[in-house]
């Protein structure tokens, strides 16, 4: 079974994103675990990336390499950052980082004000997001996840209506 990875990388500077996260090396293996009837993360743990959700806290803000696991924790604790989009890739071949950024666009930052209350160019929140590398492509996976971040940290619960 090969190993499926995705890429996490940030939106260009053109759109004012200061974060610059290439993706994650495997953090281990310790699968958080979930509320049976919401789906929430009840525990922190290193989530799967191929198991993640929307509305899945994130804790790092310093992610490099290629993600295979997420440190996560209920988004009541202190974290970085919120999956707030799931969106399936419509293509026969893994988009370059053009299109994949005209996706993200489309996709992620589309969503942005409704999910935020603010309009992306007005928050000091940013957007990155989670992309298929051409091995997990490959395997079939076609889900990017848009992930809202505060770059100060330290939230607590949803940034869903955060206005800020």
């Amino acid at each position: 079974m090969p190993v499926r990875n995705r890429t996490l990388p940030s939106l260009a500077s053109a759109l004012t994103v200061g974060l610059l996260i290439a993706g994650l090396a495997a953090c281990g293996n310790d699968e958080p675990e979930r509320d049976e009837s919401t789906n929430e993360i009840t525990e922190a743990g290193d989530a799967d990336v191929f198991s993640m959700q929307v509305g899945d806290c994130l804790t790092s803000q310093s992610i490099t390499g290629e993600v295979t696991d997420v440190p996560v924790v209920p988004c009541s604790e202190p974290h970085a950052s919120e999956i707030f989009v799931s969106h399936i890739i419509e293509a026969d071949e893994l988009p370059g980082a053009t299109e994949m950024q005209g996706i993200v666009q489309e996709q992620c930052l589309a969503a942005f004000e409704g999910f935020v209350g603010l309009p992306y160019e007005e928050s000091v929140l940013e957007v990155t997001w989670l992309e298929p590398t051409a091995g997990s492509w490959d395997a079939g996976d076609r889900e990017l996840l848009c992930i809202v971040q505060d770059p100060a940290g330290d939230v607590t619960g949803s940034l869903e209506g955060a206005a800020r």
